[in-house]
């Protein structure tokens, strides 16, 4: 019988130096997987990713970090390359890189428009892609992605748009890989109470999506909380296998399909 367990288990986590993937990559190494590879992107997180590597040690796991811009599919073939000589062959592959823009579509310009589809969408491809290459037989891929997708909104085209993509990938990944029994999903939390979610919003529109959820006055903010969304990524990763080929919005009622 298959072990579905995350204990004993290798992962590797895409931004998994703060925010979301800091708390994931903290959360795994609690249910004690056995060796953890976190990936940052700019030289400002490398103390938040010291840190998470700290936490994940403490919690009894190896840890390695690394750096990279991942926009490439070049770095992102290096990463899983460099993360298998580290730590083998990856049991959970989890990917949590993303950028948000809120602007009309008449104030988009062509550099911001590659710089969405290249962080949010090509990275999220080759990302499935050198998954399928590594990842162990039964494991587990899972990507980010955002409750936007259910959506009916003006401003976020460059970035629900270049997140839409990542639905198709991830159904096509998980017939491709389903012979060897890998699941592969996707999670798009509602807006989340991160730094990157308020630079991008003005104060009625924070105002708006603190009460736009079904359960919003349940929540510590009103938005989705990190914590929110743990216990879905641990299922998707572990006993939750069944489930392949799926995009689920986690977001207390924001938004559905």
């Amino acid at each position: 019988m298959t072990d579905h367990s995350i204990k004993g288990k290798t992962a590797l986590i895409t931004g998994g130096a703060k925010n979301l993937g800091g708390l994931v990559a903290r959360d795994l190494a609690a249910q004690g997987a056995k060796a953890i590879a976190i990936h940052y992107n700019s030289t400002s997180t490398k103390t938040e990713a010291d840190a998470t590597i700290a936490a994940i040690q403490a919690a009894g796991a190896q840890a390695v970090a690394f750096q990279a811009d991942l926009t490439s599919a070049s770095a992102m073939e290096k990463l899983f390359a460099d993360t298998v000589a580290a730590i083998g062959r990856p049991d959970i592959a989890i990917n949590t890189v993303g950028k948000v823009l809120k602007k009309p579509i008449f104030e988009i310009n062509e550099a911001e428009y590659d710089e969405m589809a290249a962080v949010n969408s090509k990275t999220a491809f080759f990302f499935l892609q050198q998954a399928g290459r590594h990842v162990h037989d039964n494991g587990k891929v899972l990507t980010i992605v955002t409750s936007l997708l259910g959506a009916y909104t003006p401003f976020y085209a460059s970035y629900a748009g270049m997140k839409a993509p990542v639905e198709h990938f991830t159904r096509a990944a998980s017939k491709e890989f389903g012979d060897r029994g890998i699941s592969v999903n996707a999670i798009g939390p509602g807006p989340m109470d991160t730094p990157f979610f308020y630079p991008a919003e003005g104060a009625d529109a924070v105002a708006y999506h603190k009460t736009a959820a079904a359960l919003s006055k349940f929540s510590k903010t009103g938005l989705t909380d990190l914590e929110d969304i743990i216990p879905w990524v641990r299922l998707m990763v572990s006993d939750g296998w069944w489930m392949t080929g799926q995009t689920i919005l986690v977001n207390g009622g924001y938004t559905t399909k």
